[in-house]
């Protein structure tokens, strides 16, 4: 295709979508506000004008029956005709979903509009198309609605060009689902339809990211006919970014790609995979996504056509889809290598697809290529703790010069090499098993003032998974030893509780330990005896979950030294919540620790620059519950105490 030529692009955009909202959560990250803040930005940019700008229109039943059944799309008609009790009621029924009174039309036009869009770009009206949609549709399922989507719109476009519009000659359909979550609803429609070639790639975190099954496995292929035309390439954790992407692209997508030879491209285009999303926890950035489509426009004559799904920080998602319109524009040349070198644990994964799906791919049957140019995903906090805000935590860390920032954050990881025979080494990696080999025959008492007070809850650091009033599962150690054992004191500190919102127990403050010692105050404190190693990564858990552990957060230096200089601020997980560890004394001639903010967070709770809440019921039940199995309070003492570290001023 010549560069030069002028592309027709299709822009569809109908603001009667943003009547779809939640009543009760203004802050809900799949808000209105996402697509109009993108259609700001392409009109203000210029690029509206250089598309064909289309409105909506509703989808009809019978197009939308082909991958949906009757009741629900009855149920999704009807929801706009009932009160908000229903609503309510509804919405607890289902997996993370909301509705209103606009949220039946928003949800037919949202089919409607890549039904549109996909037909022009198959029928050669258009070169390719974007469709700024929403609710978005990737998880919802044939009987049912979840993770904020209503109808699978690019499901349904899908199956409307194959089985209603087959004089347009689409015999075959590639549907890249590059959202962070696994498009489990598409999946189930095309699990046997050999058809469309379904490629998602996500995040999976062995099962325990949304939607926390194993439907995202790479192990799931297709079944009869579609064996082999599923594949998933499942991140084992977030932080993932370009260097991670572009490596999946060029050995799974792109050679899987040539041998299927799909006649269309459908883009489950979610952005929440990109710097700064409060929910995806990954680092792709703009450029990363212009060059991801701009490797797919060599497939199916350049047809694509692009459908919004997630993404929540406004800023990141507006530039990505900008960033994207000009590679479908052709306004800018793409500039940049396509070689990069992801985490080791990426490669491990790209490995195991590859593995997986060889036997019906002779393209994945080769083996990797040697020379690839060393580049290492920069670390990113992600959605994962007591310590991060599910929707403001990333929004206040993005600048707005974002192509600065990304250019910062990329950094050569020049000592990793690539073994024919094993895959991936590196120094990197020896390192790693190095430090936990000489960590792990430390002890160290771990004390905890907040949920860990309770043993299960802390459990979940250790073992993995999640106790009642969690949102979110916790991924566990690697050394999965229960405590050695386990004592209650009291310190001299002051308990309070700030912030506003945590993504593991929703509205509500949680807890912290002021830094400084007051003879005044008495906090109580469960000690945990664990190793340096776990308390290594409990202490990765209360900060982040995408920092590659190649070397400790805080290793035998940090330890030796800290008796005498009372905390040590960990400045790789600077931007947790809880990245200060704090010496409290010892017992038995063993050292005890605890994790907290920096009295610069206190003095930002004090002026008001950062929020101080209370806890939510749930937290605070967890914290008595603790109290009381631990024998340290009654449940009347023990909510005393929670409600007056709660209420009294700093």
């Amino acid at each position: 295709m010549d560069s030069g030529e002028r592309r027709r692009v299709g822009l569809i955009y109908d603001k009667r979508m943003k009547k779809h909202f939640d009543l009760e959560e203004v802050k809900h990250p799949e808000s209105a506000d996402r697509i109009q803040k993108i259609w700001n930005k392409l009109k203000d940019s210029g690029i509206a004008k250089r598309c064909t700008v289309m409105g909506g229109k509703e989808a009809k039943d019978e197009h939308i029956s082909l991958v949906h059944n009757r009741k629900h799309i009855d149920f999704i008609k009807s929801i706009s005709s009932k009160e908000e009790m229903f609503w309510k009621e509804m919405a607890k029924k289902y997996n993370s979903v909301y509705f209103n009174q606009g949220s039946s039309e928003a949800a037919y036009i949202s089919a409607g509009c890549v039904i549109e869009v996909a037909e022009k770009v198959a029928e050669g009206e258009l070169d390719s198309a974007f469709a700024i949609v929403r609710p978005p549709g990737h998880h919802a399922e044939p009987n049912q609605p979840m993770g904020f989507c209503l109808f699978n719109n690019v499901a349904i476009a899908t199956k409307y060009l194959l089985d209603k519009r087959a004089d347009l000659g689409i015999k075959k359909i590639l549907i890249v689902d590059w959202d962070v979550h696994h498009g489990n609803g598409t999946q189930k429609m095309f699990w046997k339809d050999p058809r469309v070639l379904f490629f998602s790639v996500h995040r999976h975190d062995f099962g325990t990211y949304y939607p926390c099954d194993e439907a995202g496995s790479h192990k799931m292929t297709g079944e009869g006919a579609g064996k082999g035309y599923n594949i998933n390439v499942p991140w084992e954790h977030g932080g993932c970014g370009d260097a991670d992407y572009l490596a999946v692209w060029d050995h799974v997508l792109i050679p899987v790609a040539k041998e299927f030879g799909p006649d269309i491209i459908l883009i489950s285009a979610g952005f929440d995979a990109a710097i700064g999303d409060p929910l995806g926890g990954c680092c792709v950035s703009p450029h990363g996504y212009a060059v991801m489509l701009n490797k797919l426009l060599e497939f199916a004559g350049g047809k694509i056509v692009m459908a919004l799904e997630g993404g929540y920080d406004k800023v990141s998602i507006a530039n990505s889809v900008q960033a994207c319109m000009e590679v479908l524009l052709k306004q800018k040349p793409i500039i940049g290598s396509s070689e990069a070198y992801p985490f080791e644990s990426s490669w491990r994964v790209i490995r195991a697809v590859r593995k997986t799906l060889s036997p019906f791919w002779q393209s994945l049957s080769e083996r990797l290529p040697v020379k690839i140019t060393s580049m290492s995903s920069p670390y990113i906090q992600v959605v994962s703790s007591d310590s991060e805000d599910e929707y403001n935590t990333f929004s206040n860390r993005v600048s707005q010069h974002l192509e600065m920032d990304i250019e910062n954050v990329i950094q050569p990881f020049s000592d990793l090499k690539v073994n024919d025979d094993t895959g991936i080494t590196s120094q990197a990696s020896n390192n790693s098993h190095t430090w936990r080999e000489e960590l792990s025959k430390i002890d160290i008492w771990y004390a905890t003032f907040g949920s860990n007070m309770k043993l299960s809850r802390f459990l979940c650091y250790i073992e993995g998974g999640q106790v009642e009033g969690m949102r979110k599962p916790c991924i566990g150690s690697l050394d999965k030893s229960k405590p050695k054992e386990i004592k209650w004191e009291s310190f001299p500190h002051r308990l309070f509780f700030a912030r506003e919102h945590t993504a593991t127990w929703g509205p509500g403050g949680v807890a912290f330990l002021h830094p400084e010692c007051n003879s005044d105050e008495k906090a109580y404190l469960c000690l945990y005896r664990i190793t340096l190693e776990q308390f290594n990564d409990v202490l990765l858990q209360e900060n982040t979950s995408s920092f590659d552990m190649n070397y400790p957060l805080f290793d035998m230096t940090d330890l030796q030294s800290i008796e005498e200089r009372k905390c040590v601020p960990v400045e790789a997980v600077k931007n947790g919540w809880y990245h200060n560890v704090l010496y409290l004394g010892k017992e038995n001639g063993i050292p005890i620790l605890t994790m907290t903010c920096q009295l610069s967070d206190v003095d930002n709770f004090k002026s008001g620059k950062v929020g101080m809440c209370k806890p939510s019921k749930e937290y605070a039940n967890t914290l008595i519950r603790g109290l009381v199995e631990g024998k340290q309070l009654s449940e009347e003492e023990a909510t005393t105490y929670i409600q007056e570290a709660a209420s009294r001023a700093l």
